[in-house]
Order: C-alpha cells, then sequence, then structure tokens
C-alpha cells in the first residue's frame, strides 16, 4: 500500500444497528460527521455515544474508515466474511494504511479530514456480525477521523495525505 489511495465504498446507517447502506456519495461535515449518519444529528441515534462534553464528542466520532485489503485478510486469515458495509464503517478504502494517517491531515474526496485514533474493533461489532471478529480486525479495523472542512466522499475520490 502507498500513502495515497481511494474511496472504494461510502455507507451510512440511519440509527443504532440499522444496517448500514451503500452510497453513491455522502456529504461530510466539519464538526459533525456524514449528512445522514447515525452520528451526524445533534441527538446521535447510535450505539457508541460515550462522550461526556461536545468538545469530546469531536475526537474521532466524525467519520470511520477501513482498509478494503482488512477486510480481505480477515476472510483469508480467520474465515470471516463481512457482507458489505457489515464492518460498520462509514468509508471502505483501498491502497491506503490508514494506521499511517493517526495525527495526520488528509484529504478524502473533497474533504479535509485529520486522523484521531485507531478504530479498533469492539464486543458490539462482534455481537452484531460473528465470533471471532473482534480479534480478527485488531490493528486492522480502520482509523476514526475528524472532518476539519466540508466536501463530498464519492467512490473513486482520492484518499492522501495532507502533510
Amino acid at each position: 500500500m502507498t500513502g495515497s489511495g481511494t474511496v472504494k465504498r461510502a455507507f451510512i446507517a440511519h440509527e443504532a444497528e440499522a444496517q448500514m447502506e451503500e452510497q453513491a456519495d455522502v456529504e461530510a461535515i466539519a464538526g459533525k460527521g456524514l449528512r445522514g449518519d447515525r452520528y451526524f444529528s445533534e441527538i446521535e441515534t447510535g450505539t457508541f455515544v460515550e462522550w461526556e462534553s461536545d468538545e469530546q464528542r469531536h475526537d474521532g466520532y466524525d467519520l470511520t474508515l477501513i482498509e478494503q485489503e482488512a477486510v480481505t485478510a480477515i476472510e483469508r486469515d480467520a474465515g470471516i466474511e463481512l457482507a458489505p458495509g457489515e464492518h460498520r464503517r462509514n468509508i471502505e478504502t483501498r491502497d491506503v494504511a490508514l494506521n499511517h494517517l493517526v495525527g495526520q491531515r488528509f484529504r478524502v474526496g473533497d474533504a479535509i479530514c485529520r486522523g484521531d485514533r485507531l478504530c479498533e474493533p469492539c464486543s458490539h461489532l462482534q455481537r452484531i456480525t460473528h465470533d471471532g471478529v473482534l480479534q480478527a480486525l485488531t490493528h486492522r479495523g480502520g482509523l476514526r477521523a475528524d472532518i476539519l472542512e466540508d466536501g463530498m466522499i464519492r467512490p473513486g475520490d482520492a484518499v492522501e495525505p495532507l502533510e
């Protein structure tokens, strides 16, 4: 994988535990997330709403990304096949090392983001998907990012570091 890659798929879910719906494009709004997603509204409807303040809410909750290569690897290595969007991440990428974007500014489509931290899998993901997915996705579960500047994101768009 190189320093830059592409968006392969974009997903949102309108409420907690709802099936992720693939989108032709998504609107990324700085400090809020993806329009229409469960974490975008003022009253979040997602399951991961443990923040205690507005300031804490904006640390890595706007956008989640996962490498398509990681999804392929867990199928190969652990025999776990995830359906499109079943990983619960908003953006599926190709040819970009997302772990290297922690603490870095990057462009995804027209939006400017900053990688906040790894998006490690949780027991909730395993509960609603497959036994073993938690272990299989450890350290390759993707990236949590803050949206710094608004923009549209579409499959085929570039994902590239800015620093």
